[in-house]
C-alpha cells in the first residue's frame, strides 16, 4: 500500500516541518503493519503438513497461530473503523469490508481449538484440523476484506492530498491578488501553514511509492514547489514595494506559473492519471534504445524469426537519428564528433552483416552458421558497447568543463553589481551572457539525459534543464528590477534568492554527474535519496523533543544555511577527486565528512537518511569525531613539511579542532523546547567546519604535490651524482 506513514508529532528537520500532526498517518501505517504478520500467519497454517494425526505438540501450535492470526484482525479492524468513523463517504464500505475480516478471523480461530472438540485419542495422538478447506476459504476472505481495506485507505490519503492541494491553491490565488503588505503577510502565513501540510502528506506518499519513475516524478515536482515558496514570499514583496515595475511583475509571474504547474504534476503521480500531451521520456533516451535494440538481436539466438529485417533497421536508424543531438552540438570537439560518426557507420555495417547470416541461418541451420551469427550478434554489441563509451565521455565531459567553468558563478556576481550601481548598460551585457550560459546548461541536460542510463535519473535530468531554463529568465527579470531601483534592499534580497537556486542547482547537477557515472561504471555507490519530508518521531520520544513552530523567518535561515553547507559539499567533492590516491587517510576523512555533511544539506531540504531532530545530532556527534581525526591526519602529514609550511598547516588545523569541540557541546547540551535553535546551531558549526575542510583538502594536496616534486628532485639529482661518479 502506498500510503501516508509515521506517528504523529514532531518532524526534526526541514525548514518548513517542525510540527505536524495527522491521525490519518498513524491509522493508515497500522494497517500495513498489521497485515504482514496476518500473512505470515495465515500461511503458516495452509501450508502446514497435510496428514491428519498429529501430536499434542503440533496441535497446540496450531491453535496459537490461529489465536495469533485472529488477534492480528482484531487489531486490524480497530485500525480500519478509526478511519472510517473519520471519513464518512467511506464509512459503509470499510465497515463492511471490517465485519468480513473478523468473521474471517474468528472462523480460522474456531477451526484451530483444540479445547472446543471432543477427539477420540488413538497411539497417543489426537485426530483434528480436518478441515483445511474451510481454513482457506476464510483465510481468502481474511485476506480479500483486508485488501478492501488497504484500497479505501488509500483513497482516503490521495483525497487528503487532493484537498490540500486545493487549499494551497485557493490561497495563492488570494496572494496573487493582494494589495497591501499587511494583507500579504496574513495571507502568506496561513499559505506556509498549508504547504507544510502539503510537503508532509506528499513526502509520505513519496517514500511509500514502489514504482522508481514515479518516485523521481514526485521528488522533482517537490523540489520545485520547495525552491518557489521562498522565490514566492521575495518576488511578492518586490511586486508590491514597486508596483508599477513590468519585470518585477513578470518574475512574480513566473514563481506562480511554476508552483501551479508543479502541484498538478504531484496530483498526476497520486491519481495515476497521465495527461494526454505527455511524452514518454524512454522513447527520446539512446541508451534505453541501445538497450532495447541489443535485447532483440541477442534474442534471435533463440529464435530466429523473433524480429523482421525491417524492424531491426528502423530501431538502429532511430537510435542513430537521436546521436544528432551529440554531433550538431557546438560544443562537442571535433575529435569528438568524427568518433561519433565512425561508429555510427560501424554499427550499420555490423547490422548489415548480421542480417546477411541471419538470412542465411534460416534456411541452412549447421554448426559453423550457428557460429557465425554468434560472431555476428557479439560484434554489433560490440560497437553498439563502443557507441555508447563515446557518447557518455562526450556527455560528462563537456558537464564537467561546463561546471568548472561557472563554478565562481562571475555573471550572477555581476549582475548583481550592475544592479546595485542601477548600470542598464552593464545589466543588458551580462543578462545576454546569462542567457548564454542557461543554453549551455540546457544543452548538456538534454544530452545527459541521453545517457543517464535509468528512468529516474533521467527525469532528473529533465527536472535540471527546466529548472535552468526557468531560473535562468527570472534571475533576468530579478535584476532588471533591481537595477531599475538600485536602493531597494527587498528587490536586491530577491535577487539573492534566485541566485542562490541558480547555484545550488549547479551544485545538484555535480550529484546528478556523479551518479551517472555510478550508474554507467556498474558502482551505485551511495544513493542519494529523493526529495521527501522527515518522518515524524516516535511518540516517546516527544517529551524530549517538542518544537517551537518556527515562522517563516527561521524556516528561510534553515533553508538558506543548507544551500550553503551543499555547495560547501560540493567543493569538497571536487579537492577530493583531485587526489590521485582515494586511500589516502585525509582523503578518507574528507570524504566521510563531505558524506554526513551532504544528509544534513538533504535534511534542511526534508531529504535524505535522516528523519528527525535526533537522528540529525546523533549523526553531527559522529561529524564532530570525524573532523577530530582529520585534523590528527593532517598533523601526521605535516610532520613530513619543511617549517614555514608544517605553520600554514597547523594554523588551519587550530581553526578546526575548537569548531569540532564547540558542535560537541553543542549536541549534548539539552535546550528544551527550543529545537529550531538547536538545529541552527548545529548547522551553522557544520557549514564552518566544511569551510575549513574544503581549505585544508585544497592545501593538503598542494603541499603532497610540492613535497613529491621536490622529492623526485632529489632522486634525480642523486642519480645524476651517481652516475657522474660511474663516470
Amino acid at each position: 500500500m502506498a500510503a501516508s506513514s509515521g506517528p504523529a508529532g514532531v518532524s526534526g528537520a526541514g525548514p518548513s516541518g517542525f510540527a505536524f500532526d495527522s491521525g490519518l498517518e498513524i491509522k493508515t501505517r497500522s494497517v500495513e503493519q498489521t497485515l504482514l504478520p496476518l500473512v505470515s500467519q495465515i500461511t503458516t497454517l495452509i501450508n502446514h503438513k497435510d496428514n491428519t494425526k498429529k501430536s499434542d505438540k503440533t496441535l497446540q501450535a496450531i491453535q496459537r497461530v490461529g489465536q495469533a492470526v485472529n488477534l492480528a484482525v482484531g487489531r486490524f479492524v480497530k485500525v480500519g473503523e478509526a478511519i472510517a468513523n473519520e471519513n464518512w463517504d467511506l464509512k459503509e464500505e470499510i465497515n463492511i469490508a471490517c465485519i468480513e475480516a473478523k468473521q474471517a478471523g474468528e472462523t480460522i480461530a474456531a477451526l484451530t481449538d483444540i479445547s472446543s472438540l471432543n477427539h477420540p485419542e488413538s497411539d497417543g495422538q489426537i485426530m483434528i484440523f480436518t478441515d483445511k478447506t474451510g481454513v482457506i476459504k476464510a483465510a481468502r476472505l481474511l485476506l480479500s476484506s483486508v485488501t478492501k481495506v488497504l484500497l479505501l485507505a488509500d483513497r482516503v490519503v490521495i483525497k487528503q492530498i487532493i484537498t490540500s492541494r486545493n487549499k494551497v491553491l485557493a490561497t495563492m490565488e488570494r496572494l496573487e491578488k493582494v494589495n497591501s503588505f499587511q494583507e500579504f503577510v496574513q495571507i502568506f502565513s496561513q499559505f506556509g501553514n498549508e504547504m507544510v501540510e502539503f510537503a508532509h502528506l506528499t513526502g509520505d506518499r513519496q517514500n511509500d511509492l514502489k514504482d522508481e519513475k514515479k518516485k523521481a516524478r514526485m521528488a522533482a515536482a517537490r523540489a520545485v514547489l520547495e525552491k518557489c515558496t521562498m522565490m514566492l514570499l521575495t518576488a511578492s514583496k518586490t511586486c508590491l514595494r514597486h508596483p508599477n515595475c513590468e519585470s518585477a511583475h513578470k518574475n512574480k509571474e513566473g514563481v506562480f506559473n511554476r508552483m501551479k504547474v508543479a502541484l498538478d504534476k504531484v496530483i498526476e503521480i497520486v491519481t495515476d492519471c497521465k495527461p494526454g500531451g505527455e511524452t514518454d521520456i524512454s522513447s527520446v533516451s539512446i541508451f534505453t534504445g541501445i538497450k532495447e535494440f541489443k535485447m532483440n538481436i541477442e534474442a534471435l539466438r533463440e529464435n530466429l524469426y523473433f524480429q523482421s529485417k525491417e524492424s531491426l533497421f528502423a530501431t538502429l536508424e532511430v537510435i542513430l537519428e537521436r546521436t544528432e543531438d551529440f554531433t550538431d552540438s557546438a560544443y562537442t570537439s571535433h575529435e569528438r564528433r568524427e568518433r561519433i560518426l565512425e561508429l555510427s557507420t560501424q554499427a550499420r555495417l555490423e547490422l548489415q552483416q548480421l542480417l546477411s547470416v541471419w538470412i542465411h541461418s534460416q534456411s541452412k541451420k549447421t554448426k559453423s552458421i550457428a557460429e557465425e551469427l554468434e560472431l555476428a550478434v557479439l560484434k554489433i554489441s560490440h560497437s553498439l558497447n563502443e557507441l555508447k563509451k563515446e557518447l557518455h565521455r562526450t556527455a560528462t565531459q563537456l558537464a564537467a568543463d561546463l561546471l568548472k567553468y561557472h563554478a565562481d558563478h562571475v555573471v550572477l556576481k555581476a549582475l548583481k553589481l550592475t544592479g546595485v550601481e542601477g548600470n542598464l548598460e552593464g545589466f543588458a551585457e551580462y543578462a545576454c551572457k546569462l542567457s548564454e550560459q542557461k543554453e549551455q546548461l540546457v544543452e548538456v541536460c538534454r544530452l545527459l539525459r541521453h545517457i543517464s542510463g535509468t528512468e529516474p535519473l533521467e527525469i532528473t535530468c529533465i527536472h535540471a534543464e527546466e529548472t535552468f531554463q526557468v531560473t535562468g529568465q527570472q534571475i533576468i527579470s530579478a535584476a532588471e528590477t533591481l537595477t531599475l531601483h538600485p536602493s531597494s534592499k527587498i528587490a536586491k534580497e530577491n535577487l539573492d534568492v534566485f541566485c542562490e537556486a541558480w547555484e545550488s542547482q549547479i551544485g545538484d547537477m555535480s550529484t546528478l554527474l556523479r551518479e551517472i557515472d555510478d550508474v554507467f561504471e556498474g558502482r551505485r555507490g551511495e544513493k542519494y535519496g529523493y526529495l521527501s519530508l522527515p518522518k515524524p518521531m516516535n511518540n516517546a520520544n516527544l517529551k524530549s523533543l517538542k518544537p517551537d513552530k518556527p515562522d517563516s523567518e527561521e524556516q528561510a535561515k534553515i533553508a538558506k544555511l543548507g544551500l550553503k553547507l551543499g555547495l560547501l559539499t560540493s567543493d569538497a567533492n571536487c579537492e577530493i577527486k583531485k587526489w590521485g590516491d582515494q586511500e589516502n587517510e585525509i582523503v578518507r576523512n574528507g570524504q566521510t565528512m563531505s558524506s554526513m555533511a551532504y544528509s544534513v544539506y538533504l535534511f534542511t531540504r526534508g531529504e535524505g537518511p535522516l528523519k528527525t531532530s535526533q537522528d540529525l545530532i546523533h549523526q553531527l556527534e559522529v561529524f564532530a569525531e570525524e573532523g577530530l581525526k582529520l585534523a590528527s591526519s593532517v598533523q601526521v602529514f605535516s610532520k613530513q613539511l619543511k617549517d614555514d609550511d608544517k605553520l600554514m598547516l597547523l594554523l588551519e588545523i587550530n581553526k578546526l579542532i575548537p569548531l569540532c569541540h564547540q558542535l560537541q557541546t553543542v549536541t549534548k547540551t539539552p535546550l528544551q523546547n527550543q529545537v529550531f535553535l538547536k538545529v541552527d546551531k548545529c548547522i551553522t558549526k557544520t557549514r564552518s567546519m566544511m569551510a575549513i575542510l574544503v581549505q585544508l583538502l585544497s592545501l593538503c594536496y598542494k603541499l603532497l604535490k610540492k613535497l613529491q616534486m621536490e622529492n623526485n628532485s632529489w632522486v634525480s639529482v642523486t642519480n645524476k651524482d651517481s652516475m657522474d661518479g660511474k663516470t
